[in-house]
């Protein structure tokens, strides 16, 4: 299912209503979005657990705020401010500039306060404890990142910018807020995050909460595999093959998983090309 998720709730939170709501203990999440952040969550029940990690590496899109004039500790609107310095002044063209240098292939370090591991150890864990934490730099992509709306604030001595970002999975957006801050010398975090798309998926398929709470359905995870990924039909013996741990042919669609039906029109594997083989990255029948 796609889950609009509301503000001041974790990704878990929405993963233990819709638990209780699905009468199994069986449900998780594609690509976590924080407790201020609010939009698509996927949500998978049952065997759809095991094509969620899969689903989390599709790119997304997102609309944020950026706040520029503030610093804050976790790089976004719940953390403590760290330093002020006057931004309302900031130049649209330098801002729009900055945001270019931010767009493609770029190295980006993720903020401390996040639940990528440090020796087994979440960082956010590691930094509320005092440590000063410092994450490896990643390569990630940013297909997009286009301001739609400034918004100078001489009281506050803030200039919001209101931006709509594609990029690849693993970005962080709150790390692009404080990045753009840094280059104009005067900081950022981000003060506000939607996220309105994870691959075939967008706010036109989401539901919120109490609207689950009315109605609980879920999409069959044929239709989820289908829309998501490319297609492979198999006849009946190869997909009896694949459902015993058998390799088949390469599918020649290299880079990205591919969806594999059997004859009834059934998922029966999601597949990923190794050379001429094509191996199960996860098996759904048998």
């Amino acid at each position: 299912m796609v889950v609009d998720k509301p503000a001041g709730l974790t990704s878990h939170d929405v993963v233990a209503r819709v638990r209780r709501l699905a009468g199994t203990r069986r449900v998780g999440h594609a690509g976590t979005l924080d407790p201020m952040a609010t939009g698509v969550l996927l949500v998978g029940v049952g065997r759809a657990t095991r094509l969620l990690g899969h689903l989390a590496l599709h790119d997304k899109d997102y609309l944020a705020t950026m706040r520029l004039g503030v610093t804050t500790s976790t790089d976004d609107a719940q953390g403590e401010p760290l330093a002020r310095t006057a931004a309302h002044h900031v130049g649209v063209a330098d801002v729009v500039a900055v945001m270019k240098a931010f767009t493609g292939e770029i190295e980006q370090r993720p903020p401390a306060v996040s639940a990528i591991k440090v020796d087994g150890v979440r960082a956010y864990t590691r930094a509320r404890s005092g440590e000063d934490v410092v994450l490896a730099v990643r390569r990630v992509t940013v297909t997009r990142f286009e301001a739609t709306a400034f918004r100078p604030d001489a009281e506050l001595g803030v200039l919001d910018v209101d931006v709509e970002v594609t990029c690849s999975s693993g970005t962080y957006i709150r790390a692009l807020a404080r990045d753009v801050g840094t280059a104009l010398g005067v900081g950022g975090h981000l003060a506000a995050l939607r996220r309105t798309r994870v691959g075939a998926f967008d706010l036109s398929a989401a539901r919120t909460l109490p609207e689950l709470e009315t109605a609980f359905t879920l999409t069959p995870l044929d239709a989820v595999a289908a829309s998501a990924f490319a297609r492979r039909d198999l006849d009946a013996e190869q997909a009896l093959a694949v459902s015993h741990g058998a390799k088949l042919s390469a599918s020649g669609i290299e880079g990205e998983p591919v969806a594999a039906f059997g004859p009834d029109g059934a998922l029966v594997a999601l597949l990923e090309d190794r050379g001429e083989i094509a191996r199960a990255l996860a098996v759904f029948v048998g």
